[in-house]
C-alpha cells in the first residue's frame, strides 16, 4: 500500500502543480490570453477555466471529499481532451498538443491510485 500511496501523491503532486500554474498563467500571462484568442474561446472563458483549476487543486490535495474528487477527476480529464480537440482543430503541431495528453495520463495515473486507496480504506 506504500507503493500505491506514494505513486498516488507523485502523479496527484503534479498534477496539481501543473494545473495551479495554468491557472496562474491563465490570470497574469498576456501569452496565455493570446493563445485563447488563438484557440477561438473567449476572454472570459480563461478566466472560468482558472477558477475551476484552482478549485480542482484544491479539491484534490484536501484529504476529505472523495467524491467531490471525482468531479475534479472528471473535469480535469475533460479539459486535457478539449485542450488536445482544440490545438488539434486550429491546425497546431502536434507537438503543441502533446502537453494536454501527457497530463491525462499522468492524471489517470493518480485515479488509478486514488482508486485503490479508497478500496484499501473500505477493506479495513
Amino acid at each position: 500500500m506504500k507503493k500505491v500511496n506514494i505513486i498516488y501523491w507523485v502523479a496527484t503532486g503534479l498534477i496539481s502543480l501543473m494545473m495551479a500554474f495554468s491557472a496562474f498563467s491563465y490570470f497574469t500571462n498576456p501569452d496565455v490570453a493570446a493563445g485563447f484568442v488563438h484557440l477561438g474561446f473567449p476572454d472570459y472563458f480563461r478566466i472560468e477555466l482558472g477558477i475551476a483549476k484552482v478549485i480542482g487543486v484544491i479539491v484534490l490535495l484536501a484529504p476529505v471529499w472523495p467524491k467531490l474528487k471525482e468531479w475534479a477527476y472528471a473535469g480535469f480529464t475533460i479539459n486535457f481532451i478539449s485542450a488536445f480537440i482544440a490545438h488539434q482543430a486550429v491546425g497546431d503541431s502536434l507537438s503543441d498538443s502533446v502537453g494536454p495528453i501527457i497530463a491525462l495520463v499522468l492524471l489517470a495515473i493518480s485515479y488509478w491510485a486514488f482508486g485503490k486507496k479508497q478500496a484499501s480504506k473500505a477493506a479495513n
